[in-house]
């Protein structure tokens, strides 16, 4: 998966959710969209926060929800959501969040390659601001596109 190539399905820009509960439904729900997963991903997502807390708050403003491998993920996958307030996920440290990023993938190794291109955007301090500051898809994509080697 090459995150500046995702399908602009996948993107929700200026979402409003009243509750971080609602922020990673929404981000399921771009996952739907996308062609990603089925619904039933999106509680997965919200169970995983209830079970082990806000761990996947992973950055100042950046959650990354994910649920395990299941019959519901139909392909690996990445959802883009930033949202028009902050809503807080209850990080001691990271909160709140702006941006949600979901991650689906088909088996446990999935999500390495995904994670090291996540982490190579987002070792920039100013990629998070630059994606929740975003007004198009394009901007989104120009911030993700950081992760690619220099050809």
């Amino acid at each position: 998966m090459r995150l500046h190539e995702l399908p602009d399905d996948v993107f929700v820009l200026g979402a409003h959710a009243p509750d971080w509960r609602s922020a990673v439904r929404i981000a399921g729900d771009a996952l739907v969209a996308g062609g990603v997963t089925t619904d039933a991903y999106a509680e997965r997502m919200v169970q995983v926060v209830e079970e082990f807390g806000a761990y996947i708050v992973i950055a100042p403003g950046l959650a990354l929800a994910h649920a395990r491998p299941g019959p519901d993920v139909l392909h690996d996958g990445l959802a883009v959501v930033t949202l028009d307030e902050p809503v807080v996920f209850g990080h001691p440290h990271n909160d709140p969040v702006e941006v949600v990023l979901a991650l689906a993938v088909t088996s446990n190794e999935g999500h390495v390659t995904v994670l090291a291109e996540l982490a190579n955007v987002f070792n920039d301090p100013m990629a998070t601001t630059a994606i929740a500051q975003a007004t198009t898809v394009e901007a989104v994509r120009a911030v993700l596109g950081r992760a690619q080697p220099e050809a």
